[in-house]
């Protein structure tokens, strides 16, 4: 059931959406089965909600995206030490009531802000439910109407609206402690339950599955099958190496870039790289249309003052950052440097400290102490930073859809654009390719954080 609990992660917002739509609308096959059994003709005759709303919108992303929090928190509880739970029943009080859920608040409140943040960057899910949020609008105003200085003033709102997020959750944390010297999950907390609370109980665990991973899924497998097109599979197959190849340069971009920055401040711990790694790994908390308008003005400024620099000297450099790779890299790295941060600082911090200082004494070099030390006790880590970032890049739509080279089809631009022209049924065969590629990363994350 642990491993059930984090289905959803494999399912892009946008594709869960897309699945919905068609089969709660009107003609999908939801309602023409209430039509059939009530006998009811025409749309006035009974109240169906619109899935294309803003409350739909809430019900996809909710679950979509809580994952997020039952990951942290469940680490929280599993992690509780053993002697403050002994304390709390031995006094006669609930010990999770009064210790568990207590020191659970920093989980709890990170992946309440994880969530509030994926929400702030959907693009996919709100475009197409015609659902006004600010990326969306955004997004409108620069490509719709050709304005970027607009889009800038909107992209400075959510900034803002973001760094209050931050500066919340981190406040809230500071000068708090909500960890013991000692970290035990032996002490195993548990209720004798009656045979009918355990239904209850895996019930209300299975909805969340059903409604986020497996009947999406099934609806998506459906339209597969009843519409199979082997010209689409062969071109659907075609852009997956696009996909994979653009996963493939961001991820190890990240990984590169990680790496780097984690040793530098292993090395040099000093206040300018403490203040660096945060700042590096501030991108997956805005949203990816603000980091493509960042990355499209940035490269547009010093493509401009390079070209002036040779133009003095009467010569002609004919190149451009943008509509190629490297635009596209850059802006991917930005976004999801902090999965590769996050990953191999984790790795680092579990090398004793011991063979670091032990390399610095014996006088020998970072290349040589990196390469015969760090590097494979790093493995595990840098692997999986890679394979995380390698999945969240493929599944990544507006960053790709904005800044991708022309005529480069992905498979998230290339569901993006069925479902722009209501061809859903052409978009099911992608939406299942990315599924089964995210399946990998969501097996690493239940054997790193769940069963270990």
């Amino acid at each position: 059931m642990e491993w059930l609990l984090i289905l959803p992660l494999a399912i892009p917002g946008y594709i869960v959406a897309y699945a919905y739509t068609d089969f709660l609308e009107y003609s999908g096959a939801f309602q023409t089965f209430i039509r059939s059994f009530f006998g009811f003709s025409n749309p006035s005759e009974y109240y169906f909600p619109s899935i294309r709303s803003l409350g739909g919108a809430i019900f996809i992303l909710s679950f979509s995206l809580y994952p997020y929090v039952y990951l942290l928190v469940k680490f929280a509880f599993n992690t509780t030490p053993k002697n403050l739970i002994e304390t709390s029943i031995l006094n006669q009080k609930n010990p999770f009531y009064n210790v568990i859920l207590p020191l659970s608040r920093p989980a709890i409140i990170a992946g309440s802000a994880l969530v509030i943040m994926e929400t702030i960057s959907d693009f996919g899910t709100v475009d197409y439910f015609a659902v006004e949020t600010l990326t969306l609008a955004m997004f409108n105003i620069w490509l719709g109407m050709n304005n970027l200085e607009a889009a800038s003033q909107i992209s400075l709102i959510i900034f803002s609206f973001v760094i209050i997020i931050l500066s919340i959750e981190l406040i809230n944390r500071r000068n708090k402690r909500f960890d013991s010297n000692v970290i035990s999950n032996e002490y195993e907390f548990s209720k004798k339950i009656s045979r009918s609370q355990k239904l209850l109980i895996l019930f209300l665990c299975l909805i969340p599955i059903i409604i986020g991973f497996i009947i999406p899924v099934l609806i998506l497998l459906n339209l597969t099958l009843s519409n199979f097109d082997f010209d689409e599979l062969l071109y659907s197959l075609i852009i997956t190496k696009n996909s994979f190849l653009i996963g493939f340069l961001g991820g190890a971009s990240i990984v590169i870039s990680s790496l780097y920055f984690c040793l530098y401040k292993l090395y040099d711990n000093s206040r300018v790289s403490n203040f660096l790694l945060p700042i590096l790994g501030s991108g997956y908390a805005f949203p990816g249309v603000v980091i493509a308008l960042g990355t499209l003005f940035f490269l547009g400024n010093l493509q401009f003052q390079i070209n002036s620099f040779f133009e003095f000297f009467e010569f002609n450099l004919n190149f451009s950052f943008i509509g190629g790779f490297f635009g596209l890299i850059l802006a991917l790295t930005v976004r999801f440097n902090s999965i590769g941060l996050g990953s191999i600082n984790t790795g680092l911090s579990r090398i004793p400290k011991n063979l670091i200082e032990a390399n610095l004494t014996l006088g020998q070099s970072f290349v040589y102490g990196t390469k015969k030390i760090l590097l494979p006790l790093l493995k595990s880590s840098i692997l999986i930073g890679f394979i995380l970032t390698f999945i969240d890049i493929i599944k990544e739509l507006p960053i790709t859809l904005l800044l991708r080279p022309f005529n480069f089809e992905t498979l998230t631009t290339h569901i993006y654009q069925y479902a722009s022209d209501e061809m859903l049924e052409k978009a099911a065969l992608p939406s299942l390719i990315i599924i089964i590629a995210s399946l990998l990363p969501v097996f690493i994350i239940y054997k790193t954080f769940i069963k270990k």
